[in-house]
């Protein structure tokens, strides 16, 4: 048994996680290689690694012609005589197998040889990389930031490093090497280097495993996460349902004294989070998602997903938040558009009364109740769409003016 060869397979395979039969193959095909490079050729000499004792074997296959005279080639043939001194039984026409002396080959060969085993054995690990992180693309891991390249930062992820660039950074987060962060996997590519990882820290997605990992009752999926809305590195809209009528989705993400949602804001670096109650009537869900601002009515029309809400004149810089945020937040949280009035001006705004409905069917809300299910923080907010993250902002200018005007007494500008 060659136990020189099984002790170094062995540590490459429980350090690389290389299985044997790849390096088993490796080193058949770097003495075929070898071979080719000695004799020039290599069609009929083959090459194998016992399984069991791990002795290897490189031989030539050749046809056995009657005299010396008669070999041409003598990679390809050989003498009976020659032939029946390896197996006395052989015959004119068969073929015997010659071995060959491996040790016998010049530098270059060897070195040959030792290229291929080390080139399968880098290709085999980056292949192996790339499948453990392909796995987790779409999830979160922990890593350790390495350095910053421009605005770019290099985190080590444990098997290889992956890239955060500067967009998918939470703005006015400061990272400095050594910390350790969770990130979202957004890509992972082949390339001739090694997998190359792209990672995330404002992806909406991001926020919802950070709460699989931290909400037992989402992990066992009797809590629903049904939406997300976030703006990365000020406010996160997360709305909930519960599958068991026995289990509160907003407590159970809230935890004992918020110590669960608390946890994540921290990991957010001080990310304000809103947890609302998930609800399949549009009027509802409008006016869990515009909290904590008091809601008077919600007229929703789900087919032109549009609604317009009004509010007590005092709660109309609320609703809309400061720049917009609230009533954005709340938007791309339920899909739809939002135009907020207060009562003042609803009574002068067609489509703003109770009147304006008589003969169709809309939603209509109560007023809303003051025991706010995200309480444990007032200012918590963000931004999602269920149907996938696009990366891009919205708009926050009708919302500004929105809110100005309202500061002013004039009339909202449209949201």
């Amino acid at each position: 048994m060659n136990t020189e060869l099984k002790e170094a397979m062995e540590a490459l395979e429980k350090e690389k996680s290389i299985s044997s039969e790849t390096l088993f193959e490796a080193i058949e095909n770097a003495l075929m290689t070898a071979c080719k490079n000695n004799f020039g050729k290599a069609d009929n000499i083959v090459a194998t690694v016992d399984r069991d004792t791990f002795d290897y074997r490189c031989y030539a296959v050749k046809e056995v012609v009657p005299t010396k005279e008669d070999v041409e080639d003598d990679l390809l043939q050989i003498s009976l005589e020659d032939a029946q001194k390896i197996r006395p039984d052989a015959q004119v026409g068969e073929t015997v197998d010659v071995d060959i002396n491996s040790q016998s080959f010049g530098r270059i060969a060897t070195q040959i040889a030792k290229n291929v085993i080390l080139q399968k054995i880098r290709e085999e690990e980056r292949s192996v990389v790339y499948d453990y992180y392909i796995s987790k693309q779409k999830g979160i891991v922990t890593g350790i930031v390495q350095r910053s390249i421009g605005g770019n930062i290099t985190v080590n992820l444990g098997k290889t490093d992956g890239l955060l660039n500067e967009k998918e950074q939470i703005p006015g987060e400061h990272l400095k090497p050594t910390d350790r962060i969770k990130v979202f996997i957004v890509d992972v590519r082949k390339t001739n280097r090694g997998p190359r990882i792209l990672v995330s820290r404002t992806h909406p997605e991001l926020v919802k495993r950070l709460f699989e990992q931290e909400v037992e009752e989402i992990r066992d999926g009797i809590v629903e996460i049904r939406s997300i809305a976030r703006e990365a590195g000020s406010r996160t809209k997360i709305a909930v349902s519960s599958n068991d009528p026995n289990v509160d989705a907003v407590g159970a993400c809230v935890g004992v004294n918020g110590i669960r949602v608390n946890n994540i804001v921290d990991e957010l670096r001080g990310e304000k989070i809103d947890i609302i109650n998930w609800d399949e009537n549009p009027g509802n869900l409008i006016q869990n998602a515009l909290s904590p601002a008091k809601i008077v009515a919600v007229f929703a029309d789900p087919e032109e997903k549009t609604a317009k809400v009004v509010v007590p004149d005092y709660q109309l810089s609320l609703a809309i938040g400061r720049e917009g945020q609230n009533a954005r937040l709340a938007a791309k949280l339920t899909g739809y558009k939002i135009d907020i009035k207060s009562e003042t001006q609803a009574k002068d705004a067609p489509g703003f009364r109770y009147e304006d409905y008589l003969d169709d069917e809309y939603y209509e809300d109560e007023e809303y109740d003051e025991e706010y299910e995200g309480e444990y923080d007032d200012e918590y907010e963000g931004e999602y769409e269920e149907d996938g993250y696009d990366g891009d902002s919205y708009e926050e200018e009708p919302y500004e003016e929105a809110a100005q005007q309202a500061d002013d007494g004039g009339e909202p500008a449209e949201v």
